[in-house]
């Protein structure tokens, strides 16, 4: 990769690239480039909402391999007001409607407040998904004070912001055709919380200067925000205000006091200003006509004195077989619900080898198998420097991060689909799949060189096979059934057991399992099975399974049999 911030000609060219070189341009060459991205922990940060993370995570390290200075801003905007409480939550919680999400308490008692209850699982599955970012907390930001001369300067250029504000009023933002319920329920929330910030939309005109003061404090007594503007003194910046919920009537001195923020179409363009953002993506509701990105690119440059950061539109990601609703309602799967069965650089790939604009589903039923064998595959390939080309780069691109090198991959990667068939019918003992596992042709010197693929497959199997898909070995012989054999069957029976290994070599086990109808018409395990011989491995491997498992299929016979060892094969067939 070439240095100075250009892409070494011939390489391949994803959207990742064009990003990169457009926040480049953005920043001028050579100066630090500001990636930013910023999530409100109003509740569980579902798949959907990794987007926001991972795709300015993507820029920056394509930036880092290029020698670009870049850093990864976060601004966790935990002084948003609490808005309303979500099933499973106590009733009494509605007592914290209007205040800060770092104020509000964690009704889990598990972390100092709500917005930090729901930090933390993503935080650590960042951690794990290789996402290293400068992390910024809008309550402390406003609390400390380092945004003072921006509000003053919001709040003294009011009736220019109020104009922008005005022209756009109009425009209602709304989800595409192709919106998922997961998309519209989570414009439903944003344009709720713009709503409410800016005032109530049927104000008597001549009050709408007040109404919709850029800036609204939350209440000195309650805490809220609640709150009506009901004067400002521009000589001495005292805003006066009164509190609808505990009736306080009081006073904010903006040039001292810090209780309070700028709506949030003010305050995103005068966060783009005040850190120098170069390239920031968002969903495609903050990209509609009168959404907060059109709005605020007109104030960051009027008010401001910045230019819009470059930017991608993202879709929303679905969650199939999954109730999909807003993010602060739960019950959606996270980036650490994922990463139970998907292997880290896994999770990252299912991003970034699809544009931004493209919206996808994540599966995690059956397709997680086909999932696992198409990055095996393409891990192959990749290997291969002549074979490089987008796929490629997606995979190297997922594989490995600037700082830490290769994330964690199994040492042998093991087929998904083997050690999940493994782990159902060894009920998950590591170190009896590890020994059937060896014999089935991946030798390794422990169980770590399976990791971290073994653990998912095993999670995989216990959470997400149906419980009428699971394999259920019988814990008695199945003495009604052995009583009514046929003499075909008890032929099979007497070879099969006779046969049988008792060392756990796969290979003997499969020339068994297969050899038995052969050796039953006459032939020999190596010769090629006849027609008639075809019909009887069918039955006969039916059989199996109804004596073993009480079914009519399960998983591949020689691995069954190995898993469950020649001592109960032989005891649950009358042996």
């Amino acid at each position: 990769m070439a240095r100075g911030g250009r892409q070494r000609q011939g390489d391949p060219v994803d959207w990742v690239t064009r990003a990169a070189d457009d926040a480049v341009r953005h920043a001028g060459e050579g100066n630090l480039v500001t990636v930013a991205s910023g999530a409100s922990p109003s509740g569980p940060i579902h798949l959907g909402n990794l987007r926001e993370f991972i795709t300015p995570h993507f820029v920056a390290e394509e930036l880092r391999r290029r020698g670009v200075p870049v850093r990864h801003l976060h601004s966790w905007d935990d002084f948003d007001r609490f808005r309303k409480v979500p099933a499973g939550v106590p009733a009494e919680w509605a007592d914290h409607i209007g205040r800060p999400l770092s104020a509000v308490p964690d009704p889990w008692e598990c972390h100092p407040s709500w917005a930090e209850h729901f930090k933390a699982p993503l935080q650590e599955a960042l951690r794990e998904l290789g996402v290293e970012m400068e992390e910024i907390s809008q309550t402390q930001m406003y609390t400390a004070g380092a945004y003072r001369e921006q509000v003053l300067e919001a709040v003294s250029r009011r009736d220019e912001i109020e104009a922008v504000l005005a022209k756009h009023r109009t425009k209602k933002v709304a989800p595409a055709a192709d919106a998922s319920e997961q998309e519209a329920a989570d414009l439903a929330d944003s344009v709720a919380n713009e709503d409410d910030e800016e005032g109530d939309p049927t104000a008597a005109s001549a009050s709408d200067a007040i109404a919709r003061f850029p800036y609204r404090p939350y209440c000195r007594q309650c805490g809220r925000d609640t709150v009506t503007t009901t004067a400002y003194d521009d000589s001495t910046t005292t805003l006066s205000y009164t509190c609808s919920s505990c009736g306080f009537v009081g006073t904010t001195d903006l040039s001292t006091d810090t209780d309070g923020k700028l709506v949030w179409k003010v305050d995103w363009p005068m966060r783009w200003a005040f850190e120098k953002v170069n390239f920031e993506p968002a969903g495609r509701d903050h990209m509609t006509p009168g959404s907060s990105y059109t709005v605020g690119t007109e104030i960051v440059s009027s008010i401001f004195d910045w230019r819009a950061p470059a930017r991608v539109i993202y879709a929303f990601v679905g969650f199939a077989g999954v109730q999909k609703m807003s993010s602060s309602a739960g019950g959606v799967p996270t980036a650490s619900d994922a990463l139970r069965i998907l292997e880290s650089p896994m999770l990252r790939w299912l991003y970034v080898r699809r544009a931004p604009t493209q919206a996808f589903d994540i599966d995690f039923g059956a397709s997680v198998v086909r999932l696992y064998d198409e990055w095996d595959a393409l891990g192959r390939k990749a290997a291969d420097p002549a074979k490089a080309d987008v796929a490629t780069l997606a995979w190297h691109r997922a594989a490995e991060t600037a700082a830490t090198g290769r994330l964690p991959m199994p040492a042998v990667a093991v087929p998904f689909r083997t050690l999940s068939s493994v782990a159902d019918v060894t009920a998950g003992s590591a170190e009896l799949i590890s020994r059937i596992v060896e014999s089935s042709g991946f030798p390794h010197d422990s169980v770590a060189d399976l990791e971290p693929r073994l653990s998912k497959a095993m999670q995989w199997t216990v959470e997400h096979v149906p419980a009428d898909e699971r394999t259920t070995v019988r814990e008695t012989p199945d003495t009604e059934r052995l009583s009514s054999l046929t003499e075909d069957e008890e032929v099979w029976l007497r070879i099969f057991l006779d046969r049988l290994p008792d060392d756990g070599d796969l290979d003997a086990v499969t020339s068994v399992v297969y050899g038995t109808p052969k050796v039953a018409r006459g032939l020999g395990f190596d010769d090629a099975p006849t027609d008639q011989v075809k019909a009887d491995q069918k039955d006969f491997f039916r059989l199996l399974y109804n004596l073993l498992v009480d079914a009519d299929r399960g998983p591949r016979l020689p691995t069954l049999v190995l898993a469950l060892g020649p001592a109960k094969v032989r005891t649950l067939l009358g042996a």
